[in-house]
């Protein structure tokens, strides 16, 4: 926890550096556009090398930055890894409500690929998937008349709790459900 909180301070500090350069670069502009020039073409020539290396400077910058944040998004991880389990899933049917999760199972196998079907009775849900340290392992949205299909493997053993992502009302806060997820 200490690390993260260490690195969101870095990409803070790092944010505001370049705000504030591309603040001085409007400045610069700003401040340098009233003059009269008699040959606009060296003066071109420079910015258009000063935009190329500002280019590869943001991508140089933002690039591995992206790459860093989005490797953990939960989404569709085992299929980013190349781990396709072509084992026939435990299919659960899963259908909010307001202000409920009805499931066709709550119990699972650890290493057994699982099918999600998702589904929603009246609004939109947002059906996330968290374990046991919560955290939030895989998620789709709940709509209705649609079925969205999530598939996991779940890895460890635990209770997993099925929360509500979308705020659905005045009850969304207590739209909670547990899967069970036994060794093998």
């Amino acid at each position: 926890m200490k690390g993260e909180h260490i690195m969101q301070e870095i990409a803070w500090q790092a944010s505001l550096i370049l705000m504030a350069l591309v603040a001085l670069g409007f400045a610069f502009v700003a401040i340098n556009s009233g003059g009269r020039y008699e040959d606009y073409a060296p003066l071109q020539k420079r910015a258009y090398r000063l935009r190329l290396a500002l280019f590869w400077g943001v991508v140089l910058v933002f690039g591995p930055t992206m790459i860093y944040t989005l490797v953990n998004l939960p989404y569709d991880a085992a299929h980013a890894r190349g781990v396709r389990d072509a084992r026939p899933a435990q299919v659960i049917q899963a259908t909010g409500h307001l202000w409920y999760w009805e499931l066709s199972e709550t119990e699972i196998a650890t290493g057994h690929p699982v099918e999600f079907r998702v589904t929603s009775a009246d609004v939109n849900h947002g059906f996330g998937i968290y374990d046991t340290n919560m955290k939030l392992v895989a998620q789709v949205q709940a709509m209705p008349g649609y079925i969205n299909t999530l598939r996991h493997t779940f890895d460890e053993a635990g209770t997993y709790k099925i929360m509500c992502l979308e705020y659905c009302g005045t009850v969304h806060h207590a739209m909670v459900a547990e899967l069970t997820v036994a060794g093998r």
